[in-house]
């Protein structure tokens, strides 16, 4: 009874109109009713009235609904476009945080270490690399450790290896004495330096120990191409490139040394940098030591033969004794010179 109740008050006048529709339908069947026809009037404005109400019941609760739609639809395009900014600001936020990430994930890749680990990470850089870049002053640690240990490990693999290299050019004097007073003035020496005290002629040879390991290592493993350049002005830097890493180190034997991992646009930078900077040095033409056979322990002739094919001869005031001891340098890392 309850719900019949609520029903019966939210449909009064549906309800009212249905009772006066049947009173009316039974009068149509024949009900003998006395002024039929003025009550069947009335019937039909009470239900027209009904229904007009009803109308107008429908469009007063209409009314209110329709607002507030309105209201809601004008506060769902004021919250758009509230959110409509927030997305561009957020956008905004997201391409700062991209670009602060990306410029972290380079900078996270060039580390610096201390000095005590450069032999760790050359060592690391050198483990499987079918190349090298270096740009240097003489090569000593290129020739006594880089040289050999990449050339052992490709012989073993048996696979190439390739080697671009820069060094000061040992028949400029002036490169060569402006090299040895900035060694000289380093605060020690290297750890294991035994060559003596920095001088013009101490960088020459050093620089000649370097070309002659190439060609001697050249000719016995036909894998090997190396390009050679001489350059007539020195750089307080080294660079070694290999295939994973970039290792920058400086002369001086405190300082720190800067490593880039390959796939970093800085580890590209170099590698361009170092091949440009190669092309305009004094190239050697290394392709013609074959026509001077080394043997293991070369000759002192051999020597000057080789370097007169080089177009690098001999200076002449170089003694037996200076020759040999460019082999030494050249041939057995960590020898001491001749007195």
């Amino acid at each position: 009874m309850t719900r019949f109740a609520v029903w019966l008050g939210k449909n009064a006048d549906a309800f009212v109109a249905l009772v006066i529709a049947v009173v009316v339908a039974v009068l149509g069947l024949g009900v003998n009713i006395p002024h039929e026809s003025e009550v069947t009037n009335s019937a039909v404005l009470a239900v027209v009235g009904l229904m007009a109400t009803s109308v107008l019941r429908d469009r007063a609760r209409r009314g209110p609904v329709e607002e507030e739609v309105r209201d809601s639809l004008r506060d769902s395009t004021r919250t758009l476009g509230e959110l409509a900014g927030r997305m561009e600001q957020i956008e905004r936020f997201e391409g700062v945080v991209d670009g602060a990430r990306r410029a972290l994930d380079e900078t996270s890749v060039v580390r610096v270490v201390s000095r005590a680990q450069v032999d760790q990470v050359l060592a690391d850089a050198r483990r499987r690399t079918d190349r090298w870049f270096y740009k240097g002053g003489t090569g000593s640690y290129f020739r006594d450790r880089t040289l050999p240990d990449c050339v052992a490990e490709a012989r073993r693999e048996r696979r190439t290896l390739l080697f671009r290299v820069e060094l000061v050019d040992p028949s400029d004097d002036v490169v060569c004495e402006t090299l040895a007073r900035h060694k000289a003035s380093l605060p020690e020496p290297r750890p294991g330096d035994v060559g003596g005290r920095w001088t013009g002629e101490r960088v020459r040879k050093e620089v000649m120990a370097t070309i002659l390991a190439a060609c001697w290592h050249k000719q016995r493993f036909a894998m090997l191409d190396i390009d050679l350049g001489l350059s007539r002005t020195m750089t307080t830097l080294r660079y070694d490139l290999s295939a994973s890493h970039v290792i920058v180190t400086r002369d001086n034997p405190t300082s720190d040394v800067l490593v880039v991992d390959s796939g970093k646009f800085y580890y590209g930078w170099c590698a361009a940098e170092l091949q440009t900077s190669l092309d305009q040095a004094r190239r050697v033409p290394l392709e013609r030591a074959r026509t001077v056979p080394l043997g293991d322990e070369p000759t002192i002739d051999e020597i000057r033969r080789l370097f007169e094919v080089l177009d690098l001869p001999v200076p002449r005031s170089y003694t037996d004794r200076d020759v040999v001891d460019v082999v030494r340098k050249a041939l057995r890392p960590g020898a001491p010179s001749p007195a």
